[in-house]
């Protein structure tokens, strides 16, 4: 072989044990420190063998999925619930189906929407508070009798207290006062000389 044909066969090989290289030193490089920080968080000080490189980001994000992985069209990320309702729905034509395919598909719709309406109702948050509230009423009835019995009996101790100190003043001689004269009884005039 001629000098320059070994020199750039010696060249291509040489060119991707270069770029492993790189590609290497770029993946284990230990270098640089991304870090994400929230709010008034402080970002950590660079030193001299590593170089910090901060996100800032709300205080409301801390603790959220992060926002690439919030949402996805990926079919790993689809849920049981939705791949079994879509095994539901393989085949599912003719009377009762609502479906644009076979004699009455369309039939099935109304049932449908019902079924629908009736789910979200029974997801609706409105539910969950009423269930909630019922609860709490629940438990506050609970001990209603017991409370209602210990309010009565002190209610009836003050009455009683009540009662017991107007007897008491009743029955105390106002100091400087004598007993009255009995009133004199009234005579009734007659009654002919209440004509005349």
């Amino acid at each position: 072989m001629s000098k320059p044909l070994i020199a750039i066969a010696s060249l291509a090989l040489a060119f991707p044990a270069i770029g492993q290289a790189q590609e290497s030193t770029v993946a284990d490089d230990d270098s640089y420190n991304m870090v994400i920080v929230y709010g008034d968080d402080e970002c950590p000080e660079s030193t001299e063998d590593v170089i910090v490189v901060c996100a800032r980001k709300s205080e409301d994000e801390r603790y959220r999925i992060p926002q690439n992985l919030r949402f996805s069209d990926s079919p790993e990320n689809k849920s049981w619930a939705e791949r079994v309702e879509s095994f539901e729905m393989v085949g599912d034509f003719g009377t009762m189906s609502c479906s644009p395919t076979g004699a009455g598909g369309f039939t099935g719709c109304t049932q449908e929407m019902i079924n629908a309406a009736y789910a979200d109702k029974a997801n609706d948050a409105g539910v969950r508070f009423g269930e909630i509230i019922a609860a709490e009423r629940a438990k506050r009835l609970a001990t209603i009798d017991e409370d209602a019995a210990a309010e009565q009996e002190r209610v009836e101790m003050i009455e009683r207290e009540y009662m017991e100190r107007l007897e008491r003043e009743r029955a105390a001689e106002v100091p400087g006062e004598e007993a009255l004269p009995e009133p004199e009884p009234r005579t009734e005039p007659d009654s002919d000389e209440s004509q005349l």
